[in-house]
């Protein structure tokens, strides 16, 4: 009878949980997200424009830059006339025009029509100009009516 009770006693199972494993899967994720945390942040900074914006008050004339729903570009400077553009002469024109007056308000609007694309490229083209700051224009829109949710 001893010789069963020893072996008994040899072979009880353990009622214990290894968690070696979980440390090593632990391990493992802590790692990773260490190193995927500071690739995460590559988004991009930007301003959301406000629900109740007002019109901007300037002592010059701002220099309008609208494209039509068919991508045509048109250029108003100053009092001047809108006169439609190229690609080329909006740069030349527009750069002559913000180096000779620096705080003049450069304003862009596009058809909301036109391709989102084409409104980008309208954008880089007053970069190369050397604009600093673009203003885009808006028609306001009518305020819906609280009370019967019409507009």
């Amino acid at each position: 009878m001893r010789a069963s009770m020893r072996r008994h006693k040899r072979h009880k199972l353990k009622a214990e949980i290894n968690v070696v494993p979980y440390i090593d899967v632990m391990l493992v994720l802590l790692i990773i997200f260490m190193v995927t945390a500071p690739l995460l942040h590559l988004g991009v900074d930007i301003k959301l424009p406000q629900a109740a914006a007002k019109s901007l008050q300037k002592d010059k004339q701002p220099v309008l830059v609208s494209l039509d729903k068919d991508g045509n570009l048109y250029l108003t400077l100053g009092a001047a006339k809108r006169e439609p553009v190229d690609a080329k002469t909006l740069v030349a024109k527009v750069g002559a025009f913000v180096r000779n007056n620096p705080g003049v308000s450069v304003l862009f609007g596009g058809d909301e029509r036109v391709n989102y694309g084409r409104i980008m490229q309208a954008m880089v083209l007053l970069q190369q100009a050397g604009v600093p700051n673009v203003g885009l224009m808006t028609q306001p829109t009518a305020v819906p009516d609280a009370k019967y949710g019409r507009r």
